[in-house]
């Protein structure tokens, strides 16, 4: 069986997104403190510019390079999970925020 490659990039970006936003979210549903909601909204608008600029590149990494373009490719699929993970993030605060 074949190993599926990313770009190390595009997988680290995708990782950081994710862990990040995720500890986010248990930290306020668990402890329910303000700052958390404000520090989610800062770091959905920074992670949102990071990994749409790493989107971009890894877009022009598939279309240009010939010999590594599965990675890439899988690479840009990968970091738009992030987007939908989210939408059911905000979803999931703003539904428990009265």
């Amino acid at each position: 069986m074949k190993k599926t490659r990313y770009s190390t990039l595009g997988w680290n970006t995708f990782l950081i997104s994710f862990v990040s936003g995720t500890l986010l979210l248990l930290g306020y549903l668990i402890t329910k403190a303000d700052f958390l909601i404000i520090s989610g909204f800062y770091f959905v608008l920074i992670a949102a510019v990071v990994n749409l600029l790493i989107l971009f590149y890894e877009l022009l990494e598939f279309l240009t390079n010939i010999p590594d373009k599965k990675s890439s490719g899988r690479s840009v699929l990968l970091l738009l999970i992030n987007i939908p993970v989210t939408m059911l993030y905000m979803y999931i605060v703003f539904s428990l925020d009265p």
